[in-house]
């Protein structure tokens, strides 16, 4: 961006700029997770139950692909002209989904929806970090952390109570006014770009990331679905996206405007915090898809009342990045936290291996209560340690790339571990049925819902329980090296002390690991 803020906005501007973009990233974040219980009655309505991954698939596809390119034009063009491009195409996107009359069209327009989030999410953490220097800026990036982990766990909520009560298409009309604010604060409030300079477009970059990401991300969401993961698309998928990334690498190297600079992964900090997002990325979304699963089929909750029993978790998740903001805004080293954050939610994660079918609601809320703090103390901090280490003019596409590769690992973390669950879940069944040789058959699971569990004899209705809580355990354990992973890369991340001024110093250097923090 060719004009920026020399010195912080007054606080009063602030606050209404930060509530719109808090606003906008909230919209773009719930709309990943909140369609997930409404599916059922989106497939009765418009009848395409084999398309009906691809509702989630499309919005996840779109906007994790296009998180590159947003935060790449923010920095040639400026940020507020596609924040505001963002708002419109996600606010288009949300009205077309709502009047969706087949699911070929609900498909294309959560894609069209999902271009907008991207520049959403990438947009509202790249505008705050223009006017905010890094070391305030940790009590604005704790809210963002906040409201990104807890629209993790309200979008089922929300969606299972729009449902219930509405209509499924309201949870995309609830949009559209909230979207207008967004839109009307920050064409009122937020500063304009300077005068405009001349810059290359890498569309050769563009392309092959987008071949690339597509790729693996459609091999992680629906390999082992919708295809075999042996199959031929499996394998070519793969293939594919294993090119497009050897391609994009060569492309970017040469390029004179690189969508993704080959120099931010020379900065230790961005490179590490990316690794960390992307170990952190996998465990979480892994970890948290099957929560709804246990609570639903296990204790026969209902949609809504299974996101409420997520509450825990949230105000885990909430309350530590929160705190973890406004400590590093205080003086506080940033680099502690991600380490405490990785072993927390290491721990968080075990614990959960450990349910059973009869395990307590008290129980279940201090384990989730564990697992969202950890995840608190992480994630905002590695977006604001990755912005203090880069040149301005690396901003968006280095804020934008942390976010691309957290989303990567949650995608491929989604897969993994629905892979784990597919073949776990076989082995614990015929395992209970041979413990009880008075069951000599068992309900298909594609027929399980929580009404017709209910309705099944005792000893059969045992069997079924306690093989999907095995298979539940089983993820959980599968998931604890991956924390430890990501305890390990959280010890490689440098301290860089958080500058009080917009523009980083030329010869800003990190901090070594003892040094104190001045």
């Amino acid at each position: 961006m060719d004009s920026e803020l020399a010195v912080p906005m007054p606080k009063r501007e602030l606050y209404f700029v930060f509530g719109a973009l808090m606003l906008g990233m909230l919209l773009a974040a719930l709309d990943s997770t909140i369609v997930a219980t409404a599916l059922p009655t989106i497939v009765g309505d418009l009848h395409g139950a084999n398309h009906l991954s691809w509702v989630v698939v499309a919005y996840l596809l779109a906007s994790t692909v296009s998180t590159p390119l947003w935060g790449k034009l923010g920095d040639l063009h400026g940020r507020k002209v596609y924040f505001q491009a963002a708002i419109v195409i996600f606010l288009l996107g949300s009205m077309l989904c709502g009047i969706a009359h087949s699911m070929i069209e609900l498909i294309l327009y959560r894609a069209v929806q999902g271009l907008g989030g991207g520049g959403l999410m990438v947009g509202a953490q790249a505008v705050i970090a223009d006017i905010v220097p890094p070391r305030d800026r940790g009590r604005y990036a704790g809210f963002f952390g906040a409201t990104f982990g807890a629209a993790t766990v309200l979008g089922p909520l929300l969606g299972g109570f729009i449902v219930e009560y509405w209509s499924w298409r309201w949870i995309f009309f609830v949009n559209v006014p909230f979207g207008i604010v967004a839109l009307i604060v920050t064409a009122a409030a937020l500063p304009g770009a300077g005068a405009r300079v001349q810059h290359v477009i890498d569309y050769a970059g563009i392309v092959t990331l987008t071949i690339s990401a597509s790729a693996l991300i459609l091999f992680t969401s629906l390999g082992g679905t919708s295809f075999a993961w042996s199959s031929w698309k499996s394998v070519a998928l793969l293939l594919v996206g294993l090119a497009g990334a050897a391609a994009f690498v060569i492309i970017e190297r040469r390029s004179r405007e690189p969508i993704l600079a080959p120099r931010l992964f020379a900065n230790r900090v961005f490179s590490s915090a990316s690794a960390i997002g992307f170990v952190v990325g996998f465990a979480m979304f892994g970890a948290l898809t099957y929560l709804p699963v246990y609570f639903q089929l296990v204790r026969g909750a209902s949609p809504t009342n299974s996101g409420l029993r997520l509450l825990p978790m949230m105000v885990g998740l909430f309350a530590a990045s929160i705190v973890t903001g406004q400590l590093v805004s205080k003086g506080w080293r940033y680099r502690p936290f991600p380490i405490l954050g990785t072993a927390v939610m290491t721990i968080g994660i075990g614990l959960l291996g450990t349910i059973g079918v009869a395990t307590s609601e008290l129980t279940m809320a201090i384990y989730m209560l564990i697992l969202g703090t950890g995840l608190g103390l992480v994630m905002q901090v590695l977006i604001t340690a990755v912005q203090n280490a880069v040149q301005h003019e690396d901003l968006g596409a280095a804020t934008a790339g942390a976010n691309f590769f957290r989303s990567i690992g949650g995608s491929f973390g989604t897969a993994v571990f629905g892979a784990f669950y597919v073949n776990e879940l076989p082995r614990h069944l015929v395992a209970g049925l041979r413990a009880n040789p008075s069951v000599h058959a068992l309900l298909p699971p594609r027929l399980w819902t929580p009404k017709n569990l209910r309705l099944l004899p005792a000893n059969e209705l045992s069997v079924i329980l306690h093989a999907i809580t095995g298979s539940i355990d089983a993820i959980y354990r599968y998931a604890v090296p991956i924390g430890v992973l990501a305890l390990i890369l959280s010890l490689t991340l440098p301290e860089v002390k958080l500058r009080t001024s917009l523009h980083p110093v030329a010869n800003e250097v990190p901090m070594s690991n003892t040094d104190p923090l001045a």
